[in-house]
């Protein structure tokens, strides 16, 4: 597939989703959805990719929401359609990625595009950046898991303020409430969020597989049904040669080599 409003590439056991619409602010249109499900199936598809990094073009924008044009003009069933898609389900995609995901904010990170980047597992921005869920100024909601992740993320009372009042906060605050892992000067956004992203994929894709899928399902269930789930990914990952190295290099003190087997 040729991509025309994202930036794919991949090194090094790390892809990176970069959204490339900067005279729009990366805003998410129909065609930039498409590019980036054809791209996230590549990364989940390629044995050699560990992690995932998603960005926007620019220094002004990660992606400041959806494209209103295109989103005004939907009728209730075309919405329907579109959030089981394109909306939300995209986003719910790279949520279920079963592989890290990494969102590095710069600048605005509004509507759809915080919606986005709660859906990646870590967040790490510029302390210029801004973040918001403004959809009440228009009538409506956040309809692509907002009400749903942010509350996870921050806390019930907090995202009913941001919902409800549609404030935008800045960097500091968001890093406050913990809507972001890190904020780093925008001259080191890159070096800190690749140096993160190459550190996880020195790890075992296995690992790093059922770590994830035992977090999110301690998400959803209750302590003692997680915990189950915990013990039965880790007797899983006994049977791995993986563990086997991993062992072998700590006793023999040297840098496992992983292989995802």
């Amino acid at each position: 597939m040729d991509y025309h409003h994202i930036i794919y590439n991949k090194n090094g056991g790390i892809s990176r989703i970069k959204i490339n619409r900067p005279e729009k602010r990366n805003a998410l249109n129909r065609e930039t959805r498409l590019e980036m499900a054809h791209a996230l199936n590549d990364a989940r598809t390629d044995p050699e990719i560990r992690v995932l990094v998603l960005s926007g073009e620019g220094e002004k924008s990660f992606v400041a929401g959806s494209d209103l044009t295109e989103l005004s003009a939907f009728s209730p069933l075309q919405l329907e359609e579109f959030l089981s898609t394109l909306g939300q389900s995209l986003y719910t995609q790279f949520a279920e990625l079963e592989k890290p995901t990494i969102a590095m904010i710069g600048g605005l990170c509004l509507g759809g595009g915080l919606e986005l980047a709660m859906a990646c597992d870590m967040r790490i921005a510029s302390d210029d950046s801004k973040f918001g869920q403004p959809e009440i100024l228009l009538g409506i909601i956040p309809g692509g898991g907002g009400t749903q992740r942010l509350a996870r993320l921050v806390g019930v009372g907090a995202a009913m303020e941001l919902i409800f009042t549609g404030t935008v906060i800045d960097a500091d605050e968001a890093f406050r409430i913990r809507l972001v892992n890190k904020i780093c000067p925008p001259g080191e956004l890159e070096a800190v969020t690749m140096k993160i992203a190459a550190q996880i994929s020195r790890q075992s894709p296995l690992a790093l597989k059922w770590a994830k899928k035992s977090i999110t399902m301690g998400q959803e269930v209750g302590l003692t049904a997680g915990l189950a789930y915990e013990a039965m990914a880790e007797c899983l990952l006994f049977t791995s040669r993986d563990r086997t190295e991993g062992m072998q290099a700590f006793l023999e003190k040297r840098k496992p080599s992983f292989k995802g087997e």
